[in-house]
């Protein structure tokens, strides 16, 4: 007599459509199936303004897709910054390395800009199995400029109007002008004129 014997994947298949209907089996073979090809999702830190003063930066954070665009887990990611130029580093180094976690994201930690402004890429790689991929991310350093102050709001010098009188022929007008400790007054009165 021969005996047949069903795989055992058959099997639980089988319990699975039985139990939990076809749609929940099928995505639950799916999703067992190892990915064929990876590609890196930005999820935060492009474009990113970094404040050369506050030396702090916008800390990237990716996430690794399989084909079907299914968050990968235990994904192996690193994040390069450039040799040279604007750019920063990972708690002092110029590289950053970690594994996707439960949510499927890597985030590059301790990102701090050096004093260079301008724009740089930071490389991501990411390699899971024995496949791999990877994709940039472009942000920039930027020096916060100071505006110089205006003439008016000079802590040294103040213009103050004290007031303003009509009376017939002439106006009377006084102003204080104050610089550090010294101050003058000057008070005009009735206009006269007459020759120099």
């Amino acid at each position: 007599m021969h005996k047949y014997t069903l795989p055992f994947q058959t099997i639980a298949l089988s319990l699975c459509f039985l139990i939990a209907g076809g749609e929940a089996c099928t995505a639950s073979a799916q999703s067992s199936a190892p990915p064929t090809s990876l590609q890196i999702v930005i999820l935060d830190g492009e474009g990113a303004l970094n404040n050369v003063k506050l030396r702090t930066a916008h800390e990237p954070i990716v996430q690794v897709q399989d084909e079907n665009h299914k968050p990968v887990a235990g994904a192996a990611v690193i994040f390069l910054l450039p040799n040279s130029g604007a750019g920063g580093t990972f708690n002092g180094a110029l590289s950053f390395s970690t594994i996707t976690d439960a949510e499927r994201k890597a985030l590059a930690q301790g990102l701090m800009t050096n004093q260079i402004p301008g724009h740089y890429q930071i490389q991501v790689r990411a390699k899971y199995n024995n496949l791999s991929t990877e994709t940039t991310i472009a942000q920039e350093n930027f020096l916060e400029k100071t505006s110089s102050p205006s003439h008016a709001g000079h802590p040294l010098v103040k213009w103050v109007l004290i007031g303003a009188a009509a009376a017939g022929a002439g106006i009377a007008i006084g102003i204080v002008t104050s610089q550090g400790s010294h101050s003058t007054t000057i008070t005009a009165g009735q206009p006269t004129v007459g020759a120099p």
